[in-house]
């Protein structure tokens, strides 16, 4: 039996025990570039990328079981946040440029990362650390004035827990559906990678099941013509429905997430914020996290505002509160509350999206294929794509939204038929 490891040792990328002290050592491609780079010599193809993962493999901290590998995508917003903040808390000026590149330089972060279709924790990091360094600058700059009392203090608090329980429940499970993939080729897969007629009989999809009922209803009824166009037409969509990678059939909406590789139950889309997807069983709770911060991140905004600018409205406050920059506290927390503004307009935005299409009954991935396969139409100035296949009217597509993941009671072929 092998050794149990200490709080230093690991088992790194190429499958044998190392140590957090020789960290350092044997950096033969690190020790190539340093050299190329110092005479003016281009890099072998492909050195960079072994010395990115040579540092991600070896960045760990020591642990009971072993030292564990630290995500260093993690580190950026606990680093970089709390120094543009405080920064941008020196001048109006600073702050304007600051918070003006901030939202940029996040945009350009996540289009760089889905485009090379790589999960991060990036986002999840720099909203889970916003969230706690707001609440700290809240308790040690506004609340000392002793214009708020003690119990907003307690609601806010409580928003913030009631926020981050929903964000927990929506981590979980969005509905991801288990692959059939196996060590041998799948049975029900033919040369082109897509079902054949074997996986209409064999699968305990919907359309295997149905596909099924309809040829032997047609084999008693002899009715080889009707048979026949029938099976042509199961065929024809459960190739739609099958998906190669994880090999099975798919349930009606949902969709193969290139992230997390693998098939979510009514699919709506992957959010880097939370670092998963969001589908039939974790939407609603994705809902009332995306709700519930707004609500608390507002009434922190108001109660900021009316503790440094007393006496003003909240809106022109936000844009005109002079002597904030008299003295630093002032400035920061200022500075603080444009940067939540920031946030939670973005964040209503989304929200606003997604009610408009829980009220239409489509899904971000619905909308985004039909607008490329020219089946839906625009409404409300385009902020919304109608596709009319599972519309059926407002309260009806709440109804169904509300109900999602509960059990359904489960029909035979011959229901079906």
């Amino acid at each position: 039996m092998e050794e149990p490891l200490c709080c230093c040792e690991y088992i790194d990328r190429t499958g044998e025990k190392n140590h957090l002290v020789a960290c350092f050592c044997d950096c033969e491609d690190l020790d190539e570039g340093c050299e190329r780079w110092l005479t003016c010599k281009s890099l072998p193809p492909g050195t960079l990328e072994r010395i990115a993962d040579t540092i991600l493999d070896r960045f760990r901290i020591p642990w009971l079981k072993g030292a564990i590998k630290i995500n260093i995508t993690l580190l950026p917003p606990l680093v970089l946040l709390p120094v543009f903040l405080h920064v941008a808390a020196l001048h109006f000026l600073l702050a304007l440029v600051i918070l003006t590149s901030l939202p940029v330089v996040v945009l350009w972060y996540y289009y760089l990362t889905h485009r090379r279709k790589g999960r991060t924790l990036f986002f999840l990091s720099l909203g889970l650390f916003s969230l706690g360094y707001m609440y700290y600058v809240f308790l040690r700059e506004v609340v000392p004035r002793g214009h708020v009392g003690y119990t907003q203090v307690v609601i806010l608090t409580c928003g913030l827990i009631l926020m981050l329980v929903a964000l927990s429940q929506a981590k979980r499970d969005p509905g991801y559906l288990a692959s059939q993939m196996s060590n041998d080729k799948s049975p029900c897969q033919g040369s082109n990678g897509l079902p054949n007629r074997k996986v209409l009989g064999s699968s305990n999809g919907l359309h295997g099941a149905a596909v099924s009922g309809i040829a032997s209803c047609h084999a008693k009824n002899d009715d080889a013509k009707g048979y026949s166009r029938m099976l042509a037409e199961g065929l024809d969509k459960a190739k739609e429905d099958w998906c190669a990678k994880c090999q099975l059939i798919r349930p009606p909406r949902a969709g193969h997430c290139r992230l997390c590789g693998v098939c979510v139950r009514r699919l709506d889309h992957h959010c880097v914020w939370i670092n998963s997807c969001v589908g039939e069983r974790n939407h609603r709770a994705f809902i009332l996290a995306l709700s519930l911060f707004l609500l608390t991140s507002v009434y922190g905004i108001t109660l900021t505002l009316d503790t440094i600018c007393r006496g003003q409205n909240m809106f022109i406050a936000l844009f005109y509160c002079p002597g904030t920059y008299a003295d630093y506290s002032s400035a920061l927390s200022f500075t603080c509350v444009w940067y939540c503004a920031i946030v939670t307009a973005g964040m209503g935005y989304i929200l606003l999206i997604q009610l408009l299409n829980i009220s239409y009954n489509v899904t971000e991935r619905e909308a985004r294929l039909a607008l490329r396969e020219d089946t839906g139409r625009r409404l409300l100035g385009g902020i919304v794509v109608d596709t009319g296949k599972y519309n059926r009217g407002f309260l009806y597509n709440w109804g169904q939204f509300l109900t999602l993941g509960s059990p359904t009671p489960q029909r035979s072929a011959e229901d079906i038929v």
